[in-house]
């Protein structure tokens, strides 16, 4: 490869919080809803899900501890994981939101395997045993074990990319 003069080199940015979302707002990624048992039910929107072995069967995902379900993932030995079907664009806002009533009216729910809070209508779902909390800056690294789970949801999946919820296009 040589270099072509008429090219600018970008500039480059020293790292900082809004350089790495800037950078990941770019990373389109799959939606998920945490959520965990409590005195009163926590739950949250994921884009951090990922898939980390197959034997046993591991999940991951990252929550800030700052974060209002923090206090009830902190204790939780249980979680549900549910993957986002792209009709699920209002479901996705009310669990990202600061404040709002997540289990509330609109949200339909029920008991799950371990008293997991399951929610209706995704794509899959997931109830894992929690096994590692494992601290990373300003967040913790949950790694869980699936025990439980149901992947026949209809529908494609919901997507984050540029700061929004959309679809895959064909």
């Amino acid at each position: 490869m040589t270099a072509s003069p008429e090219l600018a080199p970008a500039p480059v940015l020293k790292a900082s919080p809004e350089l790495l979302r800037s950078v990941f707002r770019r990373h389109a990624a799959g939606v998920a809803v945490i959520t965990a048992a409590g005195e009163r039910p926590a739950g949250f929107t994921a884009t951090s899900l990922n898939s980390v072995a197959a034997e046993p069967p591991l999940v991951s995902f990252g929550i800030g501890t700052s974060s209002s379900s923090w206090p009830v993932l902190a204790e939780a030995e249980y979680v549900g994981v549910h993957i986002l079907g792209e009709h699920q664009q209002e479901l996705a806002a009310t669990f990202a939101r600061s404040g709002a009533d997540r289990f509330g009216p609109s949200t339909e729910w029920s008991s799950g395997p371990e008293g997991v809070p399951l929610l209706s209508g995704v794509s899959a779902w997931l109830v894992c045993r929690v096994v590692a909390r494992v601290p990373a800056g300003d967040h913790r690294i949950v790694i869980a074990e699936a025990v439980a789970g149901d992947p026949s949801g209809a529908g494609r999946p919901l997507v984050y990319h540029q700061g929004r919820f959309t679809a895959l296009r064909e």
